[in-house]
């Protein structure tokens, strides 16, 4: 676990490795079909109720992981160390993917000076 930039958040957050991510990942299915049967049974369109509640195993697992108590489960397939660059050499946030031309945040583009 490290913290970083999170371009989507706005802000820093625990974002898993990769054995991390496996914990984590391996529960989501269970939340989006906890999810989906929970709609039919109920007849509900998405949004009209609680998804938090269909994913608190991997909430949790996040949580005891990273120490964070995150509320919103579509973090969780985002906050992972692999989907990011290398920090910028102009403002250190990182890269958006691995292979970003330029910095999102700053507008740094390798074999430029950075700002």
């Amino acid at each position: 676990m490290q913290n970083l930039y999170c371009w989507r958040c706005n802000a820093d957050k625990p974002m898993l490795d990769e054995t991390e991510f496996r914990a984590v990942s391996e529960l989501l299915p269970e939340g989006i079909a906890a999810t989906e049967a929970f709609r039919e049974q109920a007849g509900l369109a998405p949004g009209e109720f609680n998804l938090q509640e269909r994913f608190i195993p991997a909430l949790e697992a996040y949580h005891r992981i990273t120490g964070f108590r995150e509320a919103n489960p579509d973090v969780l397939w985002h906050h992972r160390l692999s989907l990011y660059g290398p920090p910028c050499p102009g403002c250190g946030r990182p890269f958006r993917t691995p292979k970003a031309p330029l910095c999102a945040a700053c507008g740094f583009f390798p074999g430029t000076t950075p700002p």
